[in-house]
């Protein structure tokens, strides 16, 4: 099968995009079929065997770091020159718009991942969200199936229309991260040689992530604070969090060790339409608090596999948080059964349903035999 994924972000950008369209590109190429990944913004043009097209792009008003594609004839010139079978619409916003258009006129079926929630993202940079949320349906309505990844987007898109929608988590490493990395001396450091819990937050320092909200954490007596990450907020958040530790963006085994070497996990976005990192964290043994809302509703079993905090109470997260720091029985009992929960959402096992089960829903009946 020939599979032209249509991305709106790639390496050498690193994000929950980039991370799905990479494992999926991977495990594609794996079972032997063909790969061509259309994305924006400078970078590699090969992705192990398959091409990747470069398509104009800009940076993003008020978040430089982040390439915005642009419409772009070379989207349609790569998908008639590939004929591909299937084409993959990675959270389509702008790139993925021309590739939709494409596909249509060229007779494709299209497959839909809906990844991110660009309305609120563009209501934390003030921007109107209405239109863009009409703008987001309007192109998962014309595509084949779409593909969400949590009970909310669900019934998110549901409420704006969207027909034909399906359920397709994301995978975890399972093979990085694992409650095996814990370091010591990691540890240690992080909580300045003392005895204190180490809570850490990891993913962007943006507005969207609503990192602000770590300042709540500042003073909780007994704990130190570590950020992993970075972005346009890290200044800000220097400041206001003067004796937390910030690593900057770490990747692969030095970033299982940092998750792995945590006592708590925070997360605060509430417009996470999955959030990978909670899962990331329960694949490290590492207890999560996040909100109780978006994703994480699916990813935590409330008391059992984590602990969810009401974002609409400005106390909320903070008390949460304190109960877990106080119970280390709890925070035990949480990690353990959060890290057999993940046990089975291994990337190759994800990837496999997205081909045997949405790929060859799309196509007619008698080409299915080429998802297999």
């Amino acid at each position: 099968m020939r599979v032209a994924i249509v991305t709106e972000s790639f390496l050498p950008h690193v994000n929950g995009v980039t991370n799905t369209v990479r494992h999926t590109a991977d495990r594609l190429l794996q079972r032997g079929h063909r790969v061509l990944i259309i994305a924006p913004g400078p970078g590699p043009t090969r992705h192990g065997q398959a091409q990747v097209v470069r398509i104009r792009s800009v940076p993003l008003p008020g978040y430089r770091s982040f390439s915005l594609g642009l419409p772009d004839a070379a989207v349609e010139r790569a998908l008639a020159d590939f004929s591909p079978d299937v084409v993959h619409l990675a959270s389509p916003i702008m790139v993925g718009v021309g590739g939709l258009r494409a596909a249509r006129r060229l007779g494709i079926p299209t497959v839909a991942i809906y990844q991110t929630d660009v309305a609120a993202f563009a209501r934390r940079y003030g921007v109107r969200a209405l239109p863009v949320e009409r703008w987001v349906a309007r192109i998962h309505r014309r595509s084949s199936r779409t593909l969400v990844p949590s009970s909310a987007s669900h019934r998110q898109l549901e409420a704006l229309g969207v027909p034909n929608l399906h359920l397709w988590r994301r995978g975890v490493s399972l093979d990085l991260f694992g409650p095996e990395h814990r370091s010591v001396d990691l540890h240690r450091r992080f909580a300045k040689g003392g005895d204190e819990v180490v809570i850490g937050y990891v993913g962007r320092l943006a507005a969207e992530k609503q990192v602000r909200r770590l300042v709540e954490l500042a003073d909780l007596p007994g704990t130190r604070l570590v950020v992993i990450g970075d972005g346009p907020l890290r200044p800000w958040l220097e400041q206001h969090l003067p004796h937390a530790t910030f690593t900057g963006m770490l990747a692969g085994a030095e970033l299982a060790t940092a998750f792995a070497s945590l006592d708590v996990f925070v997360h605060p976005g509430e417009d996470e339409t999955f959030c990978q990192t909670v899962q990331e964290a329960q694949a490290s043994g590492v207890p999560v608090v996040a909100p109780a809302s978006g994703g994480p509703l699916d990813l935590i079993d409330h008391e059992r596999t984590g602990l969810l905090y009401d974002p609409r109470d400005r106390t909320s997260l903070r008390s949460t948080v304190e109960s877990v720091v106080a119970d280390p029985v709890m925070r035990w009992s949480m990690a353990w059964q959060a890290r057999r929960q993940v046990a089975g959402r291994t990337w190759v096992a994800v990837v496999d349903e997205l081909v045997d089960v949405h790929y060859a829903a799309v196509l007619p009946p008698d080409q299915r035999e080429l998802a297999a």
